[in-house]
């Protein structure tokens, strides 16, 4: 039996997540789940999986949940400590990280030193320290397989491969194909300032969280993948092409040397990768219909306008110059997403607000260090939030 811990088992990720397990049988079992304050689902998940832990973020959602719990069941404190403990349960077998921001990123070390087997779908951990994460790997003797769809699809395409172990960048590889839908505003002729969240959380192919869901509309999220996967596959920047992919089928591809290219195809449902992380290395059925190639009918492929969209470059620029610059990007992109979503600022002033915060960024180039990526994920959301409050990003030019 395969013991399985989800943080954040009330996200697109987790929803999905015990969907898998439940239709992959007893194999499969829920030791532990957390979620932040989604206590109706949460409570209806808990009485159908019966964990032998949960925990909850929020105090009231504590409050409300502890006198229901199944006897079962016992409910952790409100705090980030029981998250960590989750994510080290010595009789854990797999961790699927489905948390949203930095919140994610002390459960991952924890998993990572206790030598566990991480499912990883929070990128923002990657982004803010991906080769020292990848570091603590290395040192405790733990894997990362990554969850969401396109550096999943990589990780399949270089199966076999010196690549698969992280840590030696494979000569054999000529470049990777990271492909993006391009979101809701990809073919979009009106003006980009004009968009409601509303708007942008209007997906035209996958059903994911909020702060995930306008990031692809901004396409911050593809290039936090590809700093992602820079770090997960050691790739130097020259090897990463993003490509814009509307019709969402084939989720990345691997170009090798010899002009040969691996691509992973099937239908855009993040059930897929989610299951092939959670029965690694075997293949199982899935509850997913398979890939009708007849009614694909045809497969366009577009390179990306960062014009239209810096947050990409932001991302590609932030990565070249590293250091603390992607930890504080991400930070910033998470107050300017939320700002965002009050509707506090119009959807172009994301990019602008983020571009103020890193003009104030000094960095060396190179690895940091776990704690100095926490702080600057800390600076980066203090300054964002400063320069909100005084609309100093309306200054920034992009």
């Amino acid at each position: 039996m395969k013991n399985i811990i989800i943080l954040g088992s009330t996200g697109s990720i987790g929803t999905s997540s015990l969907s898998v397990i439940s239709a992959l049988g007893p194999d499969y079992r829920v030791l532990g789940m957390s979620a932040n304050r989604n206590t109706k689902l949460f409570l209806q998940q808990i009485h159908t999986f019966k964990p032998r832990f949960a925990a909850v973020l929020d105090p009231a959602s504590y409050e409300i949940l502890k006198t229901q719990m199944p006897k079962e069941t016992r409910l952790l404190p409100p705090e980030m400590d029981s998250l960590t403990f989750l994510a080290s349960l010595p009789s854990a077998h797999l961790v699927i990280n489905g948390l949203v921001g930095s919140v994610g990123f002390q459960p991952l070390i924890a998993a990572i030193k206790a030598g566990k087997t991480i499912a990883l779908a929070n990128k923002e951990p990657m982004v803010m320290a991906g080769q020292t994460v990848m570091q603590e790997c290395k040192r405790w003797k733990a894997t990362i397989i990554p969850v969401d769809s396109e550096p999943s699809a990589i990780f399949q395409c270089l199966e076999g491969t010196d690549a698969v172990s992280y840590h030696n960048e494979n000569k054999s590889i000529s470049k990777v194909f990271l492909t993006a839908s391009g979101g809701p505003f990809a073919k979009r002729k009106q003006a980009l300032s004009t968009v409601t969240p509303a708007e942008a959380l209007n997906h035209p192919r996958w059903k994911m969280g909020k702060k995930i869901t306008v990031d692809s509309a901004t396409l911050m999220n593809k290039g936090f993948e590809s700093i992602e996967i820079m770090n997960l596959f050691n790739l130097p920047q020259e090897k990463v092409q993003i490509v814009i992919h509307p019709q969402s089928l084939i989720h990345s591809a691997v170009e090798y040397v010899d002009g040969a290219i691996l691509a992973e195809m099937s239908e855009p449902d993040m059930r897929i990768p989610i299951q092939y992380a959670i029965t690694y290395p075997k293949r199982m059925p899935s509850p997913v219909q398979p890939l009708n190639l007849f009614q694909a009918q045809k497969l366009e492929f577009f390179e990306p306008d960062f014009d239209r969209f810096p947050c990409l470059e932001l991302a590609v620029a932030a990565q070249a110059k590293g250091g603390i610059f992607p930890a504080v990007l991400s930070a910033a992109d998470e107050v300017a997403v939320d700002a965002f979503l009050k509707e506090q600022i119009k959807f172009t002033d994301i990019a602008k607000l983020i571009y103020s915060v890193l003009r104030e960024t000094y960095s060396k180039p190179g690895p940091i260090t776990l704690h100095q990526a926490a702080e600057a994920d800390e600076w980066g959301k203090e300054k964002a939030r400063e320069h909100l409050v005084e609309k100093k990003y309306k200054k920034a030019i992009i």
